[in-house]
């Protein structure tokens, strides 16, 4: 990656934990609205980190889930 989009990422993954740990959906709106003052190629790549990262972990705890009924089921064997 480029310098863009390694701080872009590395924005995303610290607004998105401060988020988890607050509970305040708002932190990755308004770190969004700050480098859109400044550099909206910075905004864009954070926003696609942060899109890219709440997917990813919507599909692990997907497959998480998958994962668990499968070894419940093995085992009602």
């Amino acid at each position: 990656m480029g310098v863009t989009d390694d701080i872009a990422d590395e924005l995303a993954q610290q607004a998105l934990a401060l988020e988890a740990k607050t509970g305040d959906e708002g932190i990755t709106v308004k770190v969004s609205e700050i480098l859109g003052a400044s550099s909206q190629t910075t905004q864009e790549a954070f926003l696609t980190s942060v899109r890219v990262r709440r997917a990813e972990e919507r599909a692990r705890t997907y497959l998480a889930g998958l994962a668990q009924k499968a070894d419940g089921s093995e085992n009602a064997r």
